[in-house]
């Protein structure tokens, strides 16, 4: 049963990858202007969500769901930073503790049943 655990987490890390790599498209589309980064984005995040599609056949969606989202959430903001040179305020990073936080609690929890 481990390595079907294993195999739901790996589809959702390259899930999570796809998706990251689908907002920072939207982002360098500059709202369907350009068209290799708009192009980019659909293929993105439909690789994304075949992913997460697969992940739910080994995982509960609660979890799936709640890591998928919160882990996004994390890395777009620390890439907004480190590629558009967004601010990042001090009361959202405490947030984004939280956050993480959250997904690291609902993992052991997840193990428990």
């Amino acid at each position: 049963m481990k390595g079907v655990t294993n195999m739901g987490w790996l589809l959702l890390g390259f899930a999570i990858a796809l998706e990251l790599s689908g907002t920072v498209s939207m982002k360098l589309s500059e709202g369907f202007t350009r068209l290799v980064p708009s192009v980019l984005m659909f293929i993105f995040y439909g690789a994304s969500f075949t992913l997460l599609n697969y992940a739910l056949k080994y995982m509960d969606v609660g979890t799936v769901y709640a890591v998928w989202s919160g882990v996004g959430i994390v890395l777009i903001t620390l890439a907004g930073h480190v590629l558009f040179q967004e601010r990042i305020q001090a009361s959202s990073i405490i947030w984004i503790a939280i956050i993480a936080i959250g997904v690291v609690g609902l993992n052991i929890s997840s193990k428990g049943h």
